[in-house]
């Protein structure tokens, strides 16, 4: 496809050392959380590099799911200038503007309670309407292909009963991937019994359909995205890019990770004798939750993060790799749509609250999230913001040497 290239505003990594990876889960309203850590990242860039630093200046790769994939979207769709159309610090305003809209609220408990169970037995608990219109509003006509940097947003179609993934590398051999950046992100948000699944088509320069797709919320396959983005990646090296310089089968020091979560609640446990007892019914409505999307979402967020842990480790790179995620979030706190004034506030002091927690890791036979470093997670960004920008100057100033040549690499 002629001019993939040309919104793209980060140095191809073949004139660099690191592989750079943002990753960012789903998890609705929550996507508060990492749009705190976000806007703390961004101008600790800003203090190296000038204002103008943005996120999308300084990863290969943003990935990002449901909530994710709108956050990753609005980090790299272009403005009229060529520039990210949103400052990271701005994500937090726009959570807090337009969230009480894609998911209004009954202002009487008891009796929304029995609104929401009847309106969940028939149809989705919200029609969409204002998310289908904020996101095409924004991100317009903007193509995947236009994005200032690689993008990975994970869906999953109904239809094929397969994962469909969005990814800028893919689209490079084949177009019929090549959607509108609005309609991906409506799909990858579309959660079952929350928002409607979302139908659309990619058509070529004559009209004719290429393809169509019947899409939900991407947290189905993958709601941590960050191994998929790897292995997009790692697609990449394997089918010889020029934009990336081949490694070596394992060289995970290569890769510089960020992953951030958007919290869930671990304090909501299920006893075997309590399950046993549970049909359909059971598995879908218990105790206030939905016992059945509380585990598939979080035991494959879960097995991501502790795979890419326990290889990092294995290859001496945990300092290239950090997961931010917090699993003490309890009651209307860890919903994905409780988008009440105070419910927001409290999710941006958790994300501030975050960055003062040390750096740490979920443990397996336990089942905890615990502390694996005397380092805050602040402080860990501050160290990776170091990183980024120093990667980033060594590109450019290997791109600009004559022929190409690439120096101490």
């Amino acid at each position: 496809m002629m001019g993939l290239e040309k919104n793209r505003s980060i140095v191809p990594q073949k004139f660099g050392k690191l592989i750079t990876v943002l990753s960012i889960d789903g998890g609705g309203i929550r996507g508060l959380i990492p749009g705190v850590i976000l806007a703390f990242l961004e101008s600790e860039l800003q203090k190296l590099d000038g204002e103008d630093a943005r996120l999308a200046d300084y990863f290969d790769v943003i990935a990002g799911t449901s909530t994710g994939g709108l956050v990753t979207a609005m980090l790299t769709a272009p403005n009229e200038k060529n520039r990210p159309l949103f400052a990271a610090r701005d994500i937090k305003k726009f959570y807090l503007d337009h969230s009480p809209k894609i998911f209004p609220q009954n202002k009487h408990k008891l009796f929304g309670r029995v609104v929401r169970a009847m309106k969940a037995l028939i149809g989705p608990l919200y029609d969409g309407k204002y998310l289908h219109r904020l996101v095409k509003a924004n991100l317009g006509d903007t193509k995947l292909n236009e994005t200032l940097t690689n993008v990975v947003i994970p869906t999953f179609d109904i239809k094929n009963l397969q994962p469909t993934i969005f990814s800028s590398f893919q689209v490079k051999q084949n177009p019929s991937l090549n959607a509108m950046l609005s309609d991906v992100c409506i799909a990858t948000s579309a959660a079952p019994t929350y928002l409607p699944a979302h139908y659309f088509q990619t058509k070529d320069a004559q009209g004719t359909v290429m393809r169509e797709f019947n899409l939900i919320d991407g947290g189905v396959a993958a709601n941590n995205p960050a191994l998929v983005a790897i292995g997009e990646v790692t697609r990449e090296i394997i089918e010889s890019s020029p934009d990336f310089v081949p490694i070596r089968p394992l060289e995970y020091d290569r890769f510089l990770v960020i992953s951030l979560g958007t919290g869930y609640n671990k304090t909501r446990k299920y006893g075997a004798d309590e399950a046993a007892k549970w049909g359909v019914l059971g598995w879908l409505t218990s105790n206030g939750s939905t016992p059945l999307v509380d585990i598939f979402n979080q035991a494959g967020a879960d097995m991501v993060s502790l795979h890419l842990a326990i290889v990092f480790k294995a290859l001496s790179s945990q300092k290239t790799y950090l997961r931010i995620q917090d699993d003490t979030l309890h009651g209307e706190i860890s919903s994905v749509d409780v988008a009440s004034r105070e419910n927001l506030n409290d999710l941006i002091e958790i994300g501030e609250n975050l960055l003062r927690k040390p750096v740490s890791r979920d443990n397996l036979d336990t089942g905890v999230y615990q502390p694996c470093s005397h380092e805050t997670n602040a402080e860990a960004l501050q160290g990776f913001a170091k990183l980024l920008s120093q990667e980033k100057r060594f590109r450019e100033s290997n791109s600009k040497m004559p022929n190409g040549n690439i120096a101490d690499n």
